[in-house]
């Protein structure tokens, strides 16, 4: 994947989707009450309702998730040098893979098509297979095309959940 870059004239706000998670209490309460706590400091442009959903890997405890539209003049490694302090103010520490966390903020999408360095890939690499992402995504940006398979985000969230066959 080639890398886009932004030029010092742009400057301009670029729009975001980030996935927000949470399956453990934290300063806030609840894993919903730790979401909303995340999106008020966001200061999206849209929200999607909070969902609550199965847990995915080891863990044992139901998330909360949502997804957000920010606009913002941050590239994206600022945006995510941003994400990364409020996920510490929040109290998410790294650790085990797929293991509970208090905040989970990933960005997912963003107006400038594809970007890939080593600490940040967009689109989110997995983000097409997780009905935990397209879920509250389509509720907000249904026609946002995925800038590698031009696929919509409907289209992709329908894909995911069509019913398949039973195996013979």
């Amino acid at each position: 994947m080639g890398v886009t870059t932004t030029s010092p004239a742009a400057q301009t706000p670029a729009t975001y989707v980030i996935a927000l998670g949470s399956n453990r209490r934290g300063r806030h309460g609840s894993p919903e009450r730790e979401i909303a706590a995340a999106l008020a400091l966001l200061a999206p442009v849209l929200a999607s309702p909070i969902l609550r959903t199965p847990p995915l890997g080891p863990s044992n405890r139901r998330f909360a998730n949502a997804a957000a539209i920010l606009r913002t003049s941050e590239d994206p490694p600022a945006l995510l040098a941003r994400l990364k302090a409020i996920e510490r103010a929040f109290g998410r520490r790294r650790g085990r893979a797929w293991g509970a966390r208090v905040i989970d903020l990933d960005i997912i999408l963003w107006s400038g098509g594809a970007w890939g360095e080593a600490a940040l890939t967009i689109p989110h690499p997995q983000f097409r297979a997780r009905d935990f992402v397209l879920r509250p995504l389509v509720a907000i940006a249904p026609d946002w095309r995925d800038p590698i398979s031009r696929h919509t985000v409907r289209q992709l969230f329908k894909r995911l959940t069509a019913p398949r066959p039973a195996p013979r």
